[in-house]
């Protein structure tokens, strides 16, 4: 396994190993040549570029991607994904549950949540629920003892928040949380999920008034942004999906292993296979300004396509690493986070390909 696709699946099985409870107080090491770490998460923030990886690292860029500087972190656990609603206000999640928080765009972060609170929550909001839930909610009751036994050893996968104040967070077995006071407080949405199996829940995309969970075996759930009840999309395959992005019309994708994406253009009722080439894991995707869509797998490929989502044709690339994260810098370049670090792809690179 690919230490990109390793990024998703296998941070579930090792997040034990990573999340010991002082690797969540230890403050990460400022290393030289940080930007040539692991990095698994880059984002935009304003004109700022943020990225983050293994040990706690957090990189800023404020040249479109073309130099990097690391910014101190609180935990030494491996940090999954990093999102900013706006230049300012930015989060990100990773290891032992954990969820930072930064208001001065990326420079100085704070934790805000970890695994064992986390687990707190849940135990609360199961033992509340319980008694009216049936066997639904002794199931959860027990799982929810479990979580708080074992500690702070799962990974949270991924975060959006839709301004400074409203955002939720998703990973292993299921968990789920969303805020609406910036992180101050954290509610379990466990029971607002259709996902009695605890799927691993890998992404969070919210696109046309909807909010969307991706994640293992097929896995596909759709809220009303207003409310926070996730009903289950069926989806023509069953192994993991990593990622999702919309077309300029609303058309909805999604991607993950082995080079399996699939596309609709009627809100997911139907959908069809995408031909991406190779059996090869998707890890990230991106609609750039121009509407184009852009993908990136685990053996440093970059498929564009610019009819939303219907063909694919692959990017030119000099330099190639085993891709985890996609965002695009202001200045059109396209910045990826990898397993040997960020990779810049200039924007006339991108713009040349003409499917």
């Amino acid at each position: 396994m690919s230490a990109a696709s390793g990024a998703m699946d296998a941070a579930v099985a090792s997040a034990s190993a990573q999340a010991g409870v002082d690797l969540l107080a230890r403050p990460a090491a400022i290393r030289q040549h940080a930007d040539t770490s692991v990095m698994l998460s880059v984002a935009s923030a304003g004109a700022r570029l943020v990225a983050v990886g293994e040990r706690g690292i957090i990189l800023l860029s404020d040249d479109q991607g073309k130099s990097w500087r690391q910014a101190p972190a609180p935990v030494s656990v491996a940090l999954t994904a990093v999102h900013f609603p706006d230049a300012q206000h930015g989060w990100a999640v990773g290891h032992g549950g954990v969820v930072l928080a930064t208001s001065d765009s990326g420079a100085t972060w704070r934790k805000q949540l970890d695994g064992l609170q986390a687990a707190q929550i849940e135990l609360a909001s199961a033992r509340q629920h319980a008694p009216q839930d049936g066997e639904a909610g002794v199931a959860r009751l027990r799982d929810a003892e479990r979580m708080l036994t074992e500690g702070a050893d799962k990974p949270l996968l991924d975060v959006r928040f839709s301004d400074a104040q409203h955002g939720m967070v998703v990973g292993a077995y299921g968990m789920a949380l969303s805020t609406a006071d910036g992180g101050a407080n954290w509610t379990t949405l466990r029971g607002q999920i259709d996902n009695p199996r605890g799927h691993h829940l890998y992404r969070i995309y919210a696109e046309g008034g909807h909010t969307y969970l991706a994640g293992e075996q097929g896995a596909l759930y759709r809220a009303a942004s207003d409310t926070a009840n996730f009903q289950e999309i069926k989806t023509p395959y069953a192994g993991s999906y990593f990622g999702m992005v919309t077309g300029r019309h609303g058309e909805l994708m999604l991607f993950g292993l082995r080079g399996n994406a699939y596309r609709s253009i009627d809100g997911g009722a139907n959908w069809s296979k995408v031909d991406t080439g190779l059996p090869i894991t998707l890890t990230a995707g991106q609609r750039l300004a121009s509407g184009d869509i852009v993908l990136a797998d685990e053996t440093g490929r970059v498929l564009k396509s610019r009819d939303d989502g219907a063909t694919f044709a692959p990017v030119p690339l000099s330099q190639r690493a085993s891709f985890t994260g996609v965002a695009q810098s202001a200045d059109g370049s396209l910045v990826l986070s990898g397993t040997r670090g960020m990779v810049r792809i200039a924007a006339e690179t991108v713009l040349g390909v003409t499917k």
